[in-house]
């Protein structure tokens, strides 16, 4: 029996799916996996069963991952499980930072009575610009970014991007029409529009400061709806001061940009959809189940992607270790002196952590395996 804490609410179309192997608990110092959503897990004592977290969302910067690998816990998230969610959002940004949408309705409220002859004789100081045939820049092209520059293409928009790191599946969906620029430097300066669609790490934290923004073209539309964290609160401040910034809209409020003139912001809506808790939810508790009865790791942010699939012999050897030289021989070399046959075997690594699945014939003692690989690299061992 898997105990499976439970942080935040997550969609009963998710749980639904465990069977009665698990059994669902709040207690995660008692737990073999964890699903969460926005809880803070930095600070968290784990307990030392813990196998696996699974994020409900794509963001992972709430769990310590460093000490989770070195724990041998697998961190999950779910890319493009809330994708759709965040673009149609994007694309409301677009339209409201148009229209003076929000201006209008908030004027439209003061009416008393005489509401046809004010409008039209007032409408005229709420017109905006229509987005056909604006260009606009999507920075960071994973899921969302794709998804949000094909739309913005298929609103008549000029669309362009930058990723450095853009992966052959994103950049066979992304339509041939976008072009990818392979500087920032080169591309703001000719944009109506600027969307932001990179992940929070150390390298992009504030990455749009004011030396970013100064090189934009004037009376831009900045969107961010990736995190906070990577843009400068205080430069977009000033920015839009200088008019430099048309708007600021971005889907993370914070103390810094409450009351700022020309930032719009919205109360953290992107995956705020029911359709998007519930895909994120199936996701996260499918790749809990399938690394649990199978160790099989799909989107894991700090283990390679494995799928050995299903056991052809009794039992499954699954090694968590460092992607150091040799190890593999070393593996193979305990169980040859055990006289344990193998039918498969699949070694993937990812960055300074691997992960070994083997299959093996014979009688197996669980815990005799478990000490003969207790060596210099290795970071957990499990027998399924």
């Amino acid at each position: 029996m898997y105990k499976i804490a439970t942080l935040n609410r997550i969609s009963p179309k998710g749980l639904n799916l465990l069977t009665e192997q698990y059994e669902l608990t709040n207690a995660p110092e008692r737990s073999e996996a964890i699903l969460v959503r926005s809880q803070d897990l930095r600070e968290m004592e784990f307990s030392q069963e813990l196998l696996a977290i699974a994020r409900a969302g794509a963001g992972v910067n709430n769990i310590p991952v460093d000490r989770c690998s070195e724990a041998g816990v697998v961190v999950f998230n779910t890319p493009g499980a809330n994708a759709n969610a965040v673009k149609e959002l994007v694309l409301t940004a677009l339209f409201m930072a148009s229209r003076n949408i929000i201006d209008a309705l908030e004027w439209t409220k003061t009416l008393k009575k005489d509401a046809a002859a004010i409008v039209e004789k007032q409408k005229s100081k709420f017109a905006g610009e229509e987005i056909a045939g604006k260009r606009l820049a999507v920075i960071g092209l994973g899921y969302i970014g794709v998804m949000v520059a094909n739309a913005a293409k298929g609103l008549g928009m000029k669309v362009v991007g930058y990723d450095p790191y853009i992966s052959v599946q994103n950049a066979h969906d992304l339509s041939p029409s976008v072009k990818i620029y392979d500087s920032l430097e080169s591309l703001l300066p000719h944009c109506d529009f600027v969307t932001i669609h990179v992940p929070a790490t150390e390298q992009t934290k504030g990455m749009f400061s004011y030396k970013l923004l100064d090189a934009m073209k004037n009376k831009a539309v900045l969107l961010n709806f990736a995190r906070d964290s990577l843009v400068n609160a205080e430069d977009v401040k000033r920015a839009l001061d200088e008019r430099k910034l048309r708007l600021y809209v971005t889907d993370f409020p914070t103390d810094a940009l409450l009351g700022t003139e020309n930032a719009l912001l919205i109360p953290h809506l992107g995956a705020s959809t029911r359709e998007s808790e519930e895909n994120c939810a199936i996701m996260a508790v499918e790749q809990v189940m399938n690394y649990l009865e199978q160790g099989v790791i799909e989107n894991s942010v700090n283990f390679p992607t494995c799928t050995p699939g299903p056991k052809i012999t009794a039992t499954r050897v699954c090694v968590l270790n460092k992607n150091i030289p040799s190890m593999l021989g070393k593996l193979t070399g305990v169980l040859a002196e055990m006289n344990l046959n193998i039918s498969k075997l699949i070694n993937k690594s990812k960055g300074d952590n691997a992960y070994t699945v083997i299959d093996v014939d014979g009688d197996v003692d669980a815990e005799n395996i478990k000490n003969a690989f207790r060596f210099e690299g290795i970071i957990s061992v499990r027998i399924i």
